[in-house]
C-alpha cells in the first residue's frame, strides 16, 4: 500500500520530533512504499560494505538513513519558516504547492489540460 508524502525530492525539511529534532537538511530520496524519507546529513549510519569484486573496497561506510516522513515540516523558500502545506487549485486547471504562513507558491504539482 502506498502512502502519501507531503515532502518531495529536492525540498528543504526541518526534523520536528525524534533524536534529530532540529536538524535541518534536503530531501534526497522518497520511499512512498514505507512512507519513510533520507534526507541529506539527518540520521547517519554505518553500513559494513563487503567487496564484491577484487577491485571494490572494503570498510564502514556513513550514509544517511530513512526517517518517517511524518517527523518532518518543510521549510519554505521564502520565508525560511517550517510550515505545513496547502494545495491551491488555479482557473486554469493546474494544482500549486502553497505555503500556509506566507502564501508563497512552493511548486507546481499538476499542469492544466491543453487537449480541451
Amino acid at each position: 500500500m502506498t502512502s502519501k508524502i507531503h515532502v518531495k525530492k529536492e525540498d528543504k525539511v526541518i526534523v520536528i520530533s525524534g533524536k534529530e529534532a532540529g536538524s535541518t537538511g534536503k530531501v534526497l530520496k522518497t520511499d512512498t512504499s514505507t512512507g519513510r524519507v533520507y534526507v541529506e546529513g539527518v540520521n547517519m549510519i554505518k553500513k559494513h560494505l563487503k567487496a564484491r569484486k577484487q577491485n571494490d573496497p572494503t570498510g564502514i561506510v556513513d550514509r544517511e538513513g530513512s526517517i518517517d516522513a511524518s517527523n518532518l515540516m518543510l521549510v519554505c523558500p521564502k520565508c525560511g519558516k517550517p510550515t505545513r502545506v496547502a494545495h491551491v487549485v488555479n482557473a486554469d486547471g493546474s494544482k500549486n504547492r502553497v505555503c500556509k504562513k506566507c502564501g508563497a507558491v512552493i511548486s507546481n504539482i499538476k499542469k492544466a489540460d491543453k487537449g480541451e
